[in-house]
C-alpha cells in the first residue's frame, strides 16, 4: 500500500496541473467569445462606458434608437438611459421594482435604476409606443 501512495500523489499531481492548464485556456476562450457575442460595437462602448450598463437613447422626428436591442446586466448592478429627445414621453422599466421616468424634449437626460429580481426586463417609451429594448438581468 505504501509503495502505491507516491504513484497516486504523482497522478493526482499530474491531474491538478493538467487541470489548471485546461482552465487557462477556457478563460481566454471565453472572454474572447463573449466579445464576439456582442451584437453592435456601440452596445460594447456602452455597456463599457460606465460601471454597469448605460443605454443611449435618441428619440428624434418619431424615431427611436435602439429599437428592440438586447441588453444584458446583473442583479443590483447601476442601469443607466441616457436620453436625448426633442419630444416629451414616458419611459416605463417593467422591472421588479418597477421604474417610470418622465422624458422630457431636451438632450442630455440620464435616469439611472438597479434591478433585484432576476429575469427579462422590457424598457418602453409609453406616448411613442415603442420598446427601447429587453435586458436579460442575471443574478
Amino acid at each position: 500500500m505504501t509503495t502505491r501512495l507516491p504513484a497516486v500523489l504523482m497522478l493526482t499531481l499530474a491531474f491538478v496541473a493538467g487541470c489548471g492548464g485546461a482552465k487557462n485556456s477556457n478563460s481566454t476562450t471565453s472572454s474572447s467569445s463573449s466579445a464576439a457575442q456582442q451584437p453592435s460595437s456601440s452596445q460594447q462602448q456602452q455597456q463599457q462606458s460606465a460601471p454597469g450598463l448605460a443605454i443611449d437613447i435618441s428619440i428624434t422626428n418619431g424615431n427611436v434608437n435602439p429599437t428592440n436591442g438586447e441588453f444584458k446586466a446583473k442583479v443590483g448592478q447601476p442601469i443607466q438611459l441616457r436620453v436625448n429627445s426633442d419630444v416629451p414621453d414616458q419611459l416605463h422599466v417593467h422591472s421588479v421594482p418597477d421604474h417610470t421616468f418622465p422624458v422630457e424634449a431636451k438632450p442630455g437626460q440620464t435616469f439611472q435604476f438597479t434591478v433585484d429580481v432576476p429575469g427579462t426586463v422590457e424598457v418602453e417609451l409609453h406616448k411613442l409606443d415603442r420598446t427601447i429594448g429587453t435586458i436579460q438581468v442575471q443574478p
